[in-house]
């Protein structure tokens, strides 16, 4: 019996310990579950706290900062504190003020860099004077000196540096070239002051300084800017390049652009000695600076020869900013010395710089007659009706840069002057401007060209009844800050059949150029 109620005893004692044993697991597990849920919860919370997207993130160093404060003067601190990381983190998200359209750059702002050879000098320099003014700022490079006159309105005259430590291969062109692509760079180191624009272009290059500066006034003179346009021969674009400006139609360097130029040019040309001219080695170092050309349709190279009626009398609608090869073009009014023609021309950009070879077209119903205005140039007249589209591509009154009269030589769209003898356009060309009294209207007076018209079979009027064309219209010079548009032409009463009038001026609401 006693043995047998032991053994109950210590089976007893076992399940009993073994019981507890289980209870003691079943706790541990208990809290371990419990303590895992609670990190869990704990790591949950953190996470969004972290992941909200508040005006003032909560991080770390902030709790900790937090839960040491013991006094209020640290209250007061950190609040401040929070109040300055607030003000700074507002700042960061307010978007950014829109980019200034215009940046009203004056002539002050402007220095022109001019690439001129002493050989042709005593004629070139007087394509110089149509269009410098005393209160410019700018410097003829030269290859060696040359006379001087006190009296002459010219700009300061340089010596360009030594180059014959480049090399130069191209058989084709002149070692010139390297010192006319330094100009940008040596007019640079002279260290003018206030300067936001570099101009370079040929002594045979005219400017319309007013023109030049409308459009730099578009551009941001603090980025980088390198601008100009191609020429109008489709080959020499090939042959050099559809991104490079043509030096002698002219080019705009940006100030900072310009610095950067300086740095690098003469390691970039003496990597380019078979190039041709300065301007293929400026757009090669321009290529290096990873900056394309910024166009702008103004800038003409006038890779041309011949009689420049047609493209001056069909202007794109963008402000004349330059004229270049005027020596191997016609000069731009019949009868007269190139010299004195673009005299001529500058009288109508002294009253109207923005308006010049602007472009308008009207029709005269009761004759059946299409008109055509170049403002401060030429009118034409042609018998029958052509459509604008048509009267605003240029027609063929040049050759290409090769003396051929081959129209898929050029960059752009032309027409043939005329498909018929009776389409022969009349032309009257400016002669003289004269402002209103009242300093409001600009009244232009253009007179017939005389030279004899082809046979004519059809049975209409023909302009040759008119000797003078009065063109009236009001001086535009904000006209480039809107949005590009032809001016409209109407047509006014006349007493004399000899005499027509016309009024140019912006299109009225829902006006245009229609029969």
């Amino acid at each position: 019996m006693g043995g047998s109620s032991n053994k109950f005893e210590d089976s007893d004692k076992k399940s009993s310990h073994t019981g507890t044993q289980m209870i003691g697991v079943r706790a541990t597990i208990t809290w371990v579950f419990l303590i895992m849920s609670m990190l869990y919860v704990l790591y949950s919370s953190n996470h969004l706290l972290h992941s909200q997207d508040c005006g003032t993130p909560v991080n770390v160093n902030h709790l900790q900062s937090v839960t040491n404060v013991t006094a209020s003067n640290d209250v007061s601190r950190l609040e401040e504190q929070g109040k300055q990381r607030v003000g700074q983190e507002a700042k960061e998200v307010v978007p950014s003020r829109p980019q200034q359209s215009r940046f009203d750059t004056e002539l002050k702002h402007v220095v022109f860099g001019i690439a001129a050879s002493s050989k042709l000098w005593e004629w070139r320099k007087e394509y110089i004077k149509v269009w410098w003014r005393k209160e410019m700022r700018g410097v003829v490079w030269l290859d060696k000196n040359v006379r001087t006159r006190r009296n002459e309105v010219l700009p300061e005259i340089r010596i360009s540096g030594d180059t014959r430590g480049f090399k130069y291969t191209n058989r084709q062109g002149d070692r010139s070239a390297l010192r006319i692509s330094r100009v940008v760079s040596e007019t640079l180191r002279l260290g003018l002051e206030d300067v936001r624009w570099f101009v370079m272009g040929d002594d045979d290059t005219v400017f319309v300084v007013d023109n030049v500066l409308r459009i730099l006034s578009k551009y941001d003179h603090t980025q980088f800017y390198y601008i100009g346009s191609s020429s109008e021969s489709h080959i020499q674009n090939i042959f050099f390049s559809y991104t490079m400006a043509f030096g002698g139609g002219g080019f705009a360097i940006s100030y900072p652009l310009a610095v950067q130029l300086e740095k690098m040019q003469d390691r970039c040309i003496q990597r380019y000695p078979a190039l041709y001219g300065s301007d293929d080695r400026i757009q090669a170092c321009m290529a290096e600076l990873g900056v394309p050309l910024t166009k702008e349709t103004g800038f003409h190279q006038y890779d041309v020869y011949g009689n420049l009626q047609g493209l001056l009398s069909a202007h794109p609608v963008a402000p004349l900013v330059s004229l270049h090869h005027l020596d191997v073009v016609d000069p731009v009014f019949p009868r007269m010395t190139r010299v004195r023609a673009l005299h001529h021309l500058f009288q109508s950009v002294e009253l109207d710089s923005a308006s010049i070879l602007q472009q308008s077209i009207c029709y005269d119903k009761d004759h059946y007659w299409s008109i055509s205005i170049s403002w401060g140039y030429v009118v034409q007249i042609v018998r029958g009706v052509i459509s604008p589209r048509e009267l605003e591509t240029p027609s063929r009154t040049f050759l290409n840069w090769h003396r051929r009269a081959d129209f898929t030589a050029y960059s752009f769209n032309t027409r043939p002057v005329y498909k018929d003898p009776c389409e022969k356009p009349f032309l009257f060309y400016l002669n003289t401007n004269r402002l209103h009294r009242d300093r409001q209207k600009v009244f232009g007076f253009y007179t017939r060209d005389k030279s004899p018209a082809p046979h004519c079979r059809w049975k209409m009027a023909s302009p040759d009844t008119i000797d003078t064309i009065i063109v009236l219209k009001r001086p535009d010079p904000v006209r480039w800050e809107k949005s590009p548009r032809r001016d409209c032409c109407r047509m006014l009463p006349s007493n004399k059949k000899s005499t027509m009038f016309l009024w140019v001026d912006n299109c009225r609401e829902g006006e245009i150029s229609e029969l």
